[in-house]
């Protein structure tokens, strides 16, 4: 199990998503618009930052499990 590469994928997709955002909302400028980005993407980026901790938590606990396994 590699948790620290899907880590990475989903922090690097995030990032690609919220570059998708802005050059989405240069050109999107309606109520519709605002709440869109109030909705998601607002909330995007502080729950992938948790997602990632959590998942180097679990990275390092199944490493421990693995060397007590050892």
């Amino acid at each position: 199990m590699n948790l620290n590469g899907n880590k990475s994928r989903m922090v690097g997709l995030t990032k690609e998503i919220s570059l998708r955002w802005a050059d989405t909302k240069s050109h999107w400028h309606d109520a519709r618009s605002a709440e869109f980005e109030r909705r998601f993407m607002q909330e995007l980026l502080p729950r992938v930052n948790q997602a990632a901790a959590a998942v180097e938590k679990l990275d390092e606990l199944f490493k421990r499990i693995r060397k007590d396994c050892e």
